[in-house]
């Protein structure tokens, strides 16, 4: 697995979105892989020689198969000295930790499509269930999120003046409100971070959109 990195992904997941920009903001050549989640190749032996987890991403780099997005993203920032995904200081990490987290391990999980897909068979849900329960949970979440950013180390991105690895988990969760229909547009810190965001090329190659299109 030397030479060039290979990312197993999926165009709408949340997680690979977060490896994608980060990868992308280092200015790293990888190839993708998909794995298409609704077609089931996540629980296909292929991938679970990946990751028995069968969940994306997977990334092959340095002759090791990693898995785990924020885990993904922390090897990154500590493989690249310059790479700045999280503060220096040990405050500083723990509050893009926190903000990171909040998002990865609060929101994402209870909307993740496993999760769902689950709820909605133990329930016979409709797909306005479906939607409710995304909604819900996401706007939740970020009203959360919001508050957590109310803070003197909140700059023109969540921590500072560049873009880290909160910044990499706030913009795909944005991304899911948007799709579902989640009530966020009184979130002002949240929009005015995931605008600068988007003015970065590294964010805007990683979009679904425009993956979904190179494929």
């Amino acid at each position: 697995m030397a030479g060039k990195a290979i990312l197993y992904d999926y165009w709408r997941s949340s997680a690979s979105y977060r490896v994608r920009i980060a990868l992308n903001v280092l200015g790293l050549d990888y190839e993708t892989v998909p794995v298409d989640l609704l077609k089931g190749e996540h629980k296909g032996i292929n991938h679970l020689t990946r990751n028995p987890q069968g969940l994306v991403p997977a990334l092959a780099m340095d002759g090791h198969m990693m898995t785990q997005s924020l885990a993904i993203i922390e090897y990154l920032d500590e493989v690249f000295p310059d790479a700045g995904f999280l503060p220096a200081d040990p405050v500083g990490r723990q509050r893009v930790r926190a903000l990171s987290y909040a998002i990865a391990m609060e929101i994402h999980p209870v909307c993740n499509l496993g999760v769902i897909s689950h709820v909605m068979e133990l329930t016979g849900g409709s797909e306005e269930t479906r939607g409710l329960w995304m909604r819900k949970f996401i706007a939740e979440g970020l009203a959360a999120v919001e508050t957590m950013l109310d803070h003197p180390d909140t700059g023109t991105f969540c921590h500072g003046d560049t873009p880290g690895m909160a910044d990499f988990c706030l913009v795909p969760q944005v991304y899911n409100a948007r799709r579902w229909g989640a009530e966020i547009d009184h979130l002002l810190r949240i929009k005015g971070i995931v605008d600068h965001c988007e003015a970065v090329e590294a964010f805007t190659a990683a979009h679904p959109d425009r993956v979904k299109a190179e494929v």
